[in-house]
């Protein structure tokens, strides 16, 4: 008789333990879900970003490259710090033609990159009389080039070897080149210059 209050009291906390159980089951199978929820959005992050990876990297590699203009060797066509986009494909789809805006490695140390305007293709002769460009003994068409870049140096005549080219800096009087470097063999060439994307204000498709 004394114990039954004791009991009475006790018995609603001996039902309550099994709901405790239950909502706490219930806590720990929904973080479960939650996390692993994250987990499979973190793992496609990861997949997206990998594969963003790739693709630039095949891009650069195989298809276009930004580059920076160094020095005035190119002006006024190009001022130093230029931002460029340069198209690797188009000569694994074609040849450089004269007039193309190149980049390429310095044949003298490869490690170096230049940017130049091709003059001459394989098979051409090529001339230069006080600074005047000659090609196949026809004048070249060089507007682009003003009086004060011009140069007054004499060169050739030469014929352009097979799988070879004939490279200048539109700054005439301010460009190492072909004239003091000698030809360019085509797989020195990295791509055309496609586009000039920077300064904004000058952006520019070649």
């Amino acid at each position: 008789m004394v114990l039954a209050p004791a009991e009475a009291v006790l018995a609603p906390a001996m039902d309550a333990a099994p709901d405790m159980r239950l909502t706490i089951d219930d806590r720990t199978a929904a973080f479960m879900r939650r996390l692993t929820i994250w987990k499979d959005e973190v793992v496609a992050w990861f997949k997206t970003l990998a594969s963003a990876a790739v693709y630039a990297t095949l891009i650069v590699t195989f298809g276009f490259q930004v580059a920076r203009v160094e020095g005035q060797s190119m002006a006024p066509t190009l001022a130093d710090q230029d931002r460029l986009i340069v198209n690797k494909l188009a000569y694994r789809m074609g040849v450089p033609r004269r007039g193309d805006i190149v980049m390429l490695y310095y044949p003298l140390n490869p490690d170096k990159s230049f940017v130049k305007r091709v003059i001459a293709e394989e098979g051409d002769q090529v001339r230069i009389v006080d600074g005047r460009v000659f090609v196949n003994d026809v004048p070249m068409h060089d507007d682009f080039v003003p009086a004060e870049y011009r140069s007054h140096d004499d060169f050739g005549p030469s014929v352009i070897p097979e799988g070879y080219y004939f490279v200048m800096g539109d700054h005439r009087n301010n460009s190492s080149d072909s004239r003091h470097w000698g030809f360019v063999p085509k797989r020195y060439i990295i791509g055309k210059v496609q586009l000039r994307w920077w300064p904004i204000p000058s952006a520019h498709i070649f």
